[in-house]
């Protein structure tokens, strides 16, 4: 029972800090778009994995929101999200259409949640995108380091090619963090920008720790965004600072980065990651492109 009264005591400290930073800013809400959302079974794997990083890497990674589905929704919406998306995205194959199943009948069920779907590199994954797009999904989700695939795998030319004349964004974790893998870092992302240079990516975690890197893609790519999850907090800061250096950079790139959280699976208050954008001293017209206004034009949000 303590456990679960400190708990409410502490969601209640952030909806209170939460709407404190709202209504200065004179936001409607925030709009979340790197939010987890999955079937029950997929997402206790994810937690395991999280449960076990901490040995991987010398910091351990507690999960704040373990909460059930509900819960979970409940919780953003007090914080006053005004939509979120369901990451979800598949390690193997003959799974990402299943997920694609579960995230259009949870959209149905939420309908503050963004559709969220996703793909990996199999024959019909063109088909299954196509059903999802037709079907309303909004935003796609790709994970190179969990499913260990080259995003130029051939097999996904249909994907991308129709995610880019749909105009519909892909979330991509692509960035080295928290640990590298074969597929991950900026040459692949290049590699797929330069054959389709149309494509709508939104770089995951600010592309950490190859932030320079991806920063100068988007200098590029005028469709690269990125997202601001986990990046700038202390948590982050202490394993892959972002670059002083390139703040100015951050500033003039302020229409195209939308706020991230990566909720539930966080190490921290959910209040953190703002004030971590705060901190930046980057203004609060920045402050209110980067957590509604550009992910609300993005997605045609009223």
């Amino acid at each position: 029972m303590s456990n679960q009264l400190s708990g409410a005591a502490a969601a209640s400290g952030t909806t209170g800090a939460v709407r404190a930073f709202r209504e200065r800013l004179g936001l409607p809400g925030l709009i979340d778009v790197h939010t987890h959302f999955m079937p029950e079974r997929v997402l206790a794997k994810v937690w395991d994995y999280f449960d076990a990083v901490g040995p991987l890497t010398g910091t351990q990674w507690p999960i704040t929101y373990r909460h059930e589905e509900q819960h979970r929704v409940a919780l953003l919406r007090e914080f006053g999200v005004r939509a979120f998306t369901a990451m979800l995205y598949p390690h193997k194959p003959a799974m990402a259409a299943w997920l694609n199943s579960w995230s259009a009948e949870f959209a149905a069920r939420t309908p503050d949640c963004l559709h969220t779907a996703t793909f990996f590199p199999e024959a019909g994954a063109g088909g299954y995108v196509r059903r999802a797009v037709e079907g309303g999904a909004r935003v796609f989700k790709a994970h190179l380091q969990v499913g260990a695939y080259d995003p130029n795998d051939e097999l996904l030319d249909p994907v991308w090619g129709l995610l880019a004349e749909a105009g519909v964004p892909t979330v991509i974790h692509c960035g080295s963090m928290p640990t590298p893998a074969k597929f991950t870092g900026p040459e692949p992302v290049a590699r797929l920008l330069a054959r389709h240079p149309r494509l709508p990516l939104v770089i995951a975690h600010m592309g950490m720790p190859e932030y320079t890197e991806f920063l100068d893609l988007a200098d590029r790519h005028p469709e690269v965004r990125f997202d601001t999850t986990m990046a700038f907090t202390d948590f982050s800061e202490r394993m892959s600072p972002f670059p002083v250096r390139e703040l100015g950079r951050l500033a003039a790139l302020g229409d195209r980065i939308l706020l991230g959280t990566d909720f539930p699976n966080i190490p921290y208050p959910y209040e953190h990651q703002l004030a971590a954008l705060e901190g930046l001293g980057l203004g609060d017209d920045w402050l209110r492109a980067v957590c509604h206004d550009n992910a609300a034009r993005l997605f045609d949000l009223p």
